[in-house]
């Protein structure tokens, strides 16, 4: 990357976040080469007829820098990702913050900062002890700092990145957008959105504000809203013209189907009938890996891509990780393997930790 680049990316990131140090977060990001890539898809027939598919940064570069934090999606954009996947939940008052869980105290310093507020909250019918966002405000979470949840990556750069607000994310993608010449996508997941719908801090009115506000509450916008529960799609199909994505995972039911008396596992959701049925109120499906291919070399690839394409869904896959304990033995070791195999199968998307080893296996350079 020539550093008139980096430079600018710098005052990007700087700009968003309002934080000293600017040489720290112009490390963060790193030093590769950029240059403009292909299109983002905006629409079921372009992402299908897309040269590649679309490389989805899951929680921004999180194989390098703590999740969910502006360093590690400003990394994404310069690695070539198309979309920044930013989780969100919500603060006492109101506001949306990326974070993976509303439970913090496995991403954040909060237990050094706030030992007196561990509590014990049921959340999604599962029982939890930590440290939850719906218990601070937001100036209380700006006082934090971020960690990175996995033991056997990097911890260098723990304690320098404070928690986003989406707004905050939203900015980041717009400006460094502008940046390299072709849009950043965002793609949200609602995360719990029953358990905070019921106690008063729903997330999709203030995330369709947030979208609003930019003028990207549009069928071409360069968005997706995600999202593991059924029910609150439904309602947004009706309410936004964003593109909507359900979430499902082989052995999983979706909890707000589980309070509605509707057993259906992901895995019983994915025959023909029950993608028709998905249809109706989503663009697309985001399945886990394993749904598509078995982990054993001599698994055969299911006929999910076929049939949901057939259904006019795009297919995007969770989650692409690089270390060996990730990978399926069918890969040998080699991450890039996995991501060339999905291409093969004709998948829409792909989410990944490590976006450069995403752009090497659909074949682009990083940082194009």
């Amino acid at each position: 990357m020539r550093f008139s680049h980096r430079a600018a990316i710098l005052t990007v990131v700087s700009t968003v976040t309002g934080v000293a140090g600017s040489i720290l977060l112009l490390m963060a990001v790193g030093c590769r080469t950029g240059s403009p890539s292909s299109v983002v898809a905006r629409s079921v027939r372009e992402a299908r007829v897309a040269a590649r598919p679309l490389v989805i940064a899951h929680r921004g570069a999180s194989g390098h820098r703590p999740e969910h934090t502006l360093p590690a999606y400003a990394l994404a954009v310069e690695m070539g990702a198309d979309y920044i996947e930013p989780d969100l939940v919500s603060t006492k008052d109101g506001t949306l913050v990326a974070r993976h869980e509303n439970e913090i105290g496995g991403t954040t310093d909060v237990a050094e900062r706030f030992p007196m507020r561990r509590t014990r909250k049921v959340v999604d019918g599962d029982t939890i002890e930590g440290w939850f966002t719906e218990d601070f405000t937001l100036a209380e979470l700006r006082t934090l700092r971020a960690r990175e949840r996995l033991s056997f990556r990097s911890h260098a750069w723990d304690g320098h990145f404070p928690v986003p607000t989406f707004d905050e994310v939203l900015a980041l993608a717009d400006s460094l957008g502008r940046l390299r010449g072709r849009p950043v996508g965002v793609y949200p997941e609602t995360k719990h959105p029953s358990y905070f719908r019921s106690i008063g801090l729903p997330i999709e009115p203030p995330l369709l504000r947030a979208l609003r506000a930019r003028k990207l509450d549009r069928v071409d916008a360069p968005v997706f809203i995600q999202s593991f529960e059924v029910s609150n799609l439904q309602v947004l199909r009706h309410e936004t013209a964003v593109r909507l994505v359900l979430l499902l995972s082989a052995k999983e039911i979706p909890y707000d189907r589980r309070l509605a008396g509707d057993p259906r596992t992901g895995t019983q959701r994915v025959t023909p009938e029950g993608l028709r049925e998905i249809a109706r109120f989503a663009d697309a499906i985001g399945v886990n890996s394993r749904m598509i291919v078995g982990a054993d070399s001599s698994s055969v690839p299911t006929t999910l891509v076929d049939d949901a394409h057939h259904a006019g869904l795009m297919v995007h896959v969770w989650t692409l990780r690089s270390e060996p304990m990730f990978l399926a033995r069918r890969y040998g070791g080699d991450p890039v393997a996995e991501v060339r195999e999905f291409v093969r199968l004709g998948v829409d998307g792909m989410f990944g930790d490590s976006p450069d080893v995403l752009m090497k296996g659909v074949g682009e350079r990083s940082g194009r």
